[in-house]
């Protein structure tokens, strides 16, 4: 068991680069959920002005870009 965690000498390099995997992995989670709760707040606020839009001027309509 102790040679496959000392990975014939280069441990620190193996180790490290899974450890480095791993980070970005868990980076990329994170940044894609942020990503999507912004864009999820932008729609949310889009959908309100045009809401209040509608309202104002005395009906409801649907906007289509």
């Amino acid at each position: 068991m102790d040679t496959f965690f000392a990975q014939g000498g280069y441990a620190f390099y193996v180790w490290s680069a899974y450890g480095m995997a791993l980070l970005l992995l868990v980076l990329e989670l994170v940044q894609l959920g942020r990503r999507r709760r912004a864009i999820l707040a932008r729609l949310a606020r889009l959908l309100r002005s045009q809401v209040l839009k509608a309202r104002a001027n005395g009906g409801i309509s649907v906007a289509r870009e």
